[in-house]
């Protein structure tokens, strides 16, 4: 879909969503479609129908103030990542000067050694959700994201992740959300369409979610897991942006004193055990299976490459 496609479908599901009473418009209750007219918005948000309408359209003379969009977003009761996405998406339309994509240098030493010191699981990404680094833990506990990895590729086409993830279908919603931001503020990025285009294809889900318009924040608090080593935890989840402000650092902890933190010590028990012999088969703490990509490994199984 073309970026004016983009803000017209957005525009027109952020309508849909809103009923005249919400924003205090008295109606006899005779309405063809939902929502609010884009009469009523132009109304709400004090500019002339035709201006609107052609913003709907995402006529590309139109370059519209701030304080239009503003009030635009104040007028569709828009959250404040939706007011963001909306400036974004409404510039794309209208200019070619910004960054095709991206500019990440190398991860720092630094970063690095941070990282591995935390000593809780924790993973580094970026706009697209490429992974850039894991630290043991990490791996540990989400098995599967390496370095050079896709989070979304993962969310969305291993089937294990749905096993892992409790409240897989929330964190999917959210996301998707997170990569419609992305897509808005890199309009020209052909890495990060090309896989929003091979997820609309290859996941029913992605596809049905990316034409909601849903524009979500980066994913935090609590998150249920059913690992396949330890059993059930639940983790607090935190997304720190780096200073590059284009990665994330997505650090999981739990609760001190906890069932989930005395989960998360023998995992860390056993991840050390795998890096310790790497050729041995993994002997999960206290007599867990383990089952990684649908073969299930005990002390005496043999390992699958």
């Amino acid at each position: 879909m073309t970026k004016n496609g983009e803000l017209r479908e957005f525009l027109r599901s952020r309508r849909a969503r809103l009923r005249p009473e919400d924003v205090g418009i008295q109606t006899d209750g005779r309405r063809r479609v939902p929502g609010l007219r884009r009469e009523e918005v132009a109304m709400l948000a004090g500019v002339s129908l035709d201006y609107y309408t052609r913003l709907e359209q995402g006529r590309r003379n139109l370059q519209p103030s701030d304080q239009v969009l503003d009030a635009i977003a104040r007028a569709l009761r828009l959250a404040e990542v939706e007011r963001l996405y909306l400036h974004n998406l409404v510039r794309s339309t209208v200019a070619v000067s910004e960054p095709a994509e991206p500019r990440l240098a190398p991860l720092g030493a630094g970063t690095r050694v941070m990282l591995d010191a935390l000593g809780i699981p924790a993973i580094i990404v970026d706009v697209r959700g490429d992974v850039h680094a894991v630290n043991r833990l990490g791996r540990a506990l989400l098995p599967g994201l390496e370095p050079g990895a896709s989070h979304l590729r993962w969310l969305f086409l291993d089937p294990a992740t749905r096993d892992l993830l409790t409240d897989w279908e929330m964190m999917a919603r959210v996301s998707v959300g997170v990569l419609r931001e992305a897509a808005a503020r890199y309009p020209r990025d052909r890495r990060l369409h090309a896989l929003i285009g091979e997820l609309s294809v290859a996941s029913p889900e992605f596809r049905n979610w990316w034409a909601d318009h849903e524009v979500e924040t980066r994913c935090q608090g609590p998150k249920r897991f059913r690992h396949p080593v330890v059993g059930e935890l639940t983790l607090h989840v935190e997304a720190l942006q780096l200073q590059d402000r284009e990665r994330w650092v997505y650090a999981y902890s739990a609760e001190p004193g906890s069932p989930s933190a005395e989960a998360l010590r023998l995992l860390g028990t056993w991840a050390a055990t795998e890096d310790t012999t790497p050729e041995a088969a993994p002997r999960p703490p206290d007599g867990h299976s383990v089952r990684m990509g649908g073969v299930v490994k005990n002390g005496r199984s043999s390992t699958h490459s």
